[in-house]
């Protein structure tokens, strides 16, 4: 029998339970300090029991996964590696750095005890074990940070275990994963937010920018929308590789001051179409660490009832319909009905069904 101990069970803690839950001879344990929080868990079935005991979560266990907040893990080592873990134990987390995370990880390790850092790049909008689902990892990158000392077959087993989240593994080094994630997900949300606080500016002395701020706006802004608490942690954790990375951002901006303030269209146009070339170059649909909206856009006739037979439509043909939005302004946007869909496969639905009465974007 394989027994595996999730601290967090939320949307990530609680999505590898389902990944686990009911697999030959695996039994999940949820923890939580909170006796509601673990009541929960056990009403909602994510975990075959729950306790708040940290002594009971991790007695015997051959698999322990930490899934709480950032600033949290290291204590959670630190209380770890003062409990009679099973020989043999693996340690892992899910955290959005690694690095610091690792250097934690490592005053672990003890004979037949070992820490192998994680992060699975996935998510969704909504958090709680709520929105937990055992196919939020499908497709998507889960990389595994193992130091030089972790021997191949702990890495392995642990590898193993996760083929069951059907995520595709892959094995990095700590700082490596940092600078990466901190490119491509972590300085995003730092223009994303100084943006929207930028405008939200503005908007103070003419509420038009309010106003106005639909389609495009709304849509290269929403990931700042995200947990303020939980990226404080991220930010602060990641502070060395942020800070030159917006060092290098404050560069690109800079050329871009020189070129429109010398007139330099040719610059200008040449910088659009290399970042046009790169994005292009991007693979379509693949789960990220910054996790994807499913939307399409409509041009509907103006007259009354259209939404709802639309709505209609994909209610009958058992499409789940997340969310609808009439968008104002149109400019950059080829269409005026944005639907929303939680999965991809009710979109791709979705998106077949309509298009043979409507004019479909995606």
């Amino acid at each position: 029998m394989i027994k595996i101990a999730i601290f967090g069970v939320g949307l990530i803690g609680g999505s590898l339970a389902l990944c686990f839950k009911g697999k030959p001879d695996v039994t999940v344990v949820g923890h939580s300090n909170n006796p509601a929080s673990v009541e929960k868990y056990m009403k909602r079935e994510v975990v075959d029991y729950a306790t708040t005991s940290m002594e009971e979560t991790v007695r015997d266990a051959d698999f322990i996964f930490l899934c709480t907040p950032v600033s949290t893990i290291g204590e959670y080592l630190h209380i770890l590696s003062d409990l009679p873990l099973k020989p043999g134990c693996i340690v892992t987390d899910v955290g959005s750095t690694k690095a610091s995370i690792a250097e934690s990880g490592s005053h672990l390790r003890r004979k037949d005890v070992y820490f192998i850092g994680g992060h699975p790049m996935a998510g969704k909008e909504k958090s709680g074990v709520e929105a937990a689902t055992s196919l939020l990892f499908e497709n998507a990158f889960y990389v595994l940070t193992p130091d030089s000392g972790t021997p191949e077959d702990a890495y392995e087993r642990l590898a193993k275990l996760l083929e069951w989240t059907k995520a595709r593994i892959l094995k990095l080094d700590p700082k490596l994963h940092d600078g990466i994630v901190g490119a491509i997900s972590h300085l995003p949300h730092i223009i994303a937010v100084a943006l929207v606080n930028q405008i939200a500016r503005y908007n103070e002395s003419n509420e038009l920018y309010r106003d106005l701020a639909a389609g495009g706006f709304h849509d290269i802004t929403r990931i700042a929308s995200s947990d303020p608490v939980m990226w404080r942690d991220i930010l602060v954790d990641n502070k060395s590789v942020l800070l030159e990375l917006l060092k290098d951002w404050n560069t690109e901006i800079a050329g871009f001051i020189d070129m429109i303030e010398s007139g330099d269209g040719i610059g200008i146009e040449q910088a659009f179409q290399k970042a046009n070339g790169f994005r292009s170059s991007l693979p379509e649909r693949r789960k990220g660490v910054i996790h994807s909206f499913y939307d399409i856009y409509v041009d509907v006739p103006d007259h009354p009832g259209i939404i709802g037979q639309i709505a209609t439509l994909l209610g009958n043909c058992r499409i789940n319909l997340s969310n609808i939005q009439i968008i104002e302004s149109r400019e950059d946007i080829p269409g005026v009905l944005r639907l929303s869909f939680s999965e991809e496969s009710h979109m791709d639905k979705a998106l077949e069904l309509l298009k043979k009465d409507y004019a479909v974007y995606v």
